[in-house]
């Protein structure tokens, strides 16, 4: 399936979400589905040159500062693993 499929694809469930809902959905995209695939992969502890290999990016920079999206909740797990000895 390429690209242009899926985008239509999820252009036309959001579309029919919206029609029955009251409360509408947020833009959703098939790339919106990589950048969250990318940050639950780096939460779990992959490898980032795994990941970068996975998401075909050239440069760790793209992997690591464009398509992974952390915050405070993360940083805050990280610090109470850390402190845990895990």
């Amino acid at each position: 399936m390429a690209a242009l499929h899926w985008a239509h694809y999820f252009k036309h469930i959001c579309q029919k979400y919206d029609r029955i809902y009251k409360v509408q959905m947020p833009k959703v995209t098939p790339h919106v589905c990589r950048h969250t695939f990318c940050s639950n992969m780096a939460r779990s502890g992959m490898n980032p040159k795994t990941l970068q290999y996975l998401m075909g990016h050239s440069d760790i920079g793209v992997t690591l500062n464009t398509c992974t999206h952390s915050g405070f909740e993360d940083a805050q797990e990280e610090l109470k693993q850390a402190a845990n000895g895990e």
